[in-house]
């Protein structure tokens, strides 16, 4: 059940991503082209995101003490700001600024095929493989029981 509600929630996700035009890397670096052809679509695609997911977690977080297909919520018990959370989302950041992907919306995007796609989703697991060799440690890389 849990595989099943997995797949739904991904599917419900990707078709949103695909739907509001952010499997085109050109529409996601229009967006950071702020003298050239701006397109502001991405940051009403992000702020309804964000309101969804704060009614979400205000409802969730409530009115239940576990989710409904585990024992118990996973949540990060890491709170500080350190170099390799601030090191990762810079990366992050130039990633999708100059080559308009994200792994969100580059997963869907396979659906429209597209080599730039391929090359894309390759690179960016070579960098999960590279990090984790760089840094071993295994907590930052399994998911909770």
């Amino acid at each position: 059940m849990k595989n099943l509600t997995a797949l739904i929630c991904g599917m419900v996700f990707g078709l949103g991503i695909a739907l509001s035009g952010m499997i085109n890397p050109a529409k996601v670096i229009n967006f950071f082209d702020l003298a050239g052809t701006f397109d502001p679509s991405l940051a009403f695609v992000m702020g309804g995101a964000l309101v969804t997911a704060f009614i979400g977690y205000r409802i969730i977080f409530g009115r239940r003490s576990a989710p409904y297909l585990a024992a118990a919520f996973s949540l990060p018990s890491k709170t500080e700001i350190d170099r390799s959370l601030i090191g990762g989302s810079a990366l992050f950041g130039i990633g999708w600024g100059i080559v308009g992907f994200c792994p969100g919306g580059a997963i869907p995007a396979l659906g429209i095929g597209g080599l730039d796609t391929v090359v894309f989703i390759v690179s960016m697991c070579a960098g999960l493989l590279i990090a984790r060799w760089l840094k071993p440690n295994p907590r930052l890389f399994t998911r909770a029981a």
